[in-house]
């Protein structure tokens, strides 16, 4: 572990960089740490590389830069962040008369890249968060535990990373039109949570709640990390296991009770569900 302080004269830059090795542990069990800092400069900053087996998040303290990943260029100001895969070619930089303050981190390891895939395919890689306050916090825990090392730094910072991991995949924007929809995808929600045994369609809830069904499709995926249809399957697996348990009822009888008109289509729902027979199931759990 490495930690630099630059102060550099004229220039009024402030480098806190601190660069850690993982050990063998660490890369084989937890998600570990490579670089963590904070920089804040008064001259343009350049950074430009490929891949390098890493994901950075970045958010923007004050000032302003611009961020080049793959074909796309982004300019950041204050409140702004950025997530990404640096095997992918990219650069970023402080420019204007107002150049950027930064804090970072530098990571890897454990599922780093399904988290990135799955925040990837709900956000773009800048965004405006409704506020920065828990990031900021999470980096600047980061920066104290491994500037004090000790024998659980490692573990301790593996659970900073999934607490920002996580954040990442939770975190509210700012735009003025989320509330409304966060509103009406709750509506929704809880339609299909009190209906989930009848047939519902997509039609339906478009006419319903005055919502095109191609957007809501997509927004509701993005807010519940899954479609409708695999909501409403959820919910009649949870429901068929409940009678299963609890009841005496038959495979056939507690197949139409949870919506599924079909027998055989329900007991291959379960089967993947659950990767057992109903009746192996009942068996297994019946009290």
């Amino acid at each position: 572990m490495i930690q630099e302080k630059i102060e550099t004269p004229g220039f009024a830059e402030q480098d806190v960089r601190i660069i850690s090795t993982p050990s063998a542990t660490a890369k084989k069990s937890f998600f570990y740490l490579q670089e963590t800092g904070y920089l804040k400069t008064s001259q343009r900053h350049n950074t430009k590389r490929i891949n390098l087996q890493s994901f950075l998040f970045v958010v923007v303290l004050g000032g302003k830069g611009v961020l080049h990943y793959g074909e796309a260029t982004y300019t950041l100001t204050k409140g702004e962040c950025f997530f990404i895969d640096c095997r992918k070619p990219h650069s970023y930089y402080s420019v204007g008369e107002t150049p950027w303050e930064v804090m970072w981190a530098h990571f890897n390891g454990c599922t780093s890249e399904a988290y990135f895939d799955l925040f990837s395919s709900q956000n773009h890689c800048v965004f405006s968060p409704a506020s920065t306050a828990k990031f900021i916090d999470i980096l600047q825990e980061l920066m104290r535990i491994n500037g004090e090392k000790t024998a659980e730094t490692e573990i301790l910072t593996s659970e900073l990373l999934v607490n920002l991991l996580t954040h990442l995949l939770t975190f509210r924007s700012i735009r003025p039109e989320d509330n409304a929809l966060r509103a009406k995808l709750h509506t929704i929600l809880t339609y299909l949570n009190e209906r989930f045994c009848t047939d519902i369609t997509l039609d339906e809830l478009s006419r319903k709640f005055y919502i095109s069904k191609y957007y809501l499709t997509r927004e509701f995926k993005k807010a519940y990390g899954e479609t409708i249809f695999q909501h409403i399957i959820a919910m009649r697996i949870n429901y068929a296991k409940r009678l299963l348990r609890f009841t005496d009822k038959s495979v056939d009888e507690i197949a139409e009770l949870c919506g599924f008109h079909d027998q055989s289509y329900f007991t291959k729902q379960f089967k993947k569900a659950e990767n057992m027979t109903c009746l192996a199931f009942r068996k297994r759990w019946r009290d």
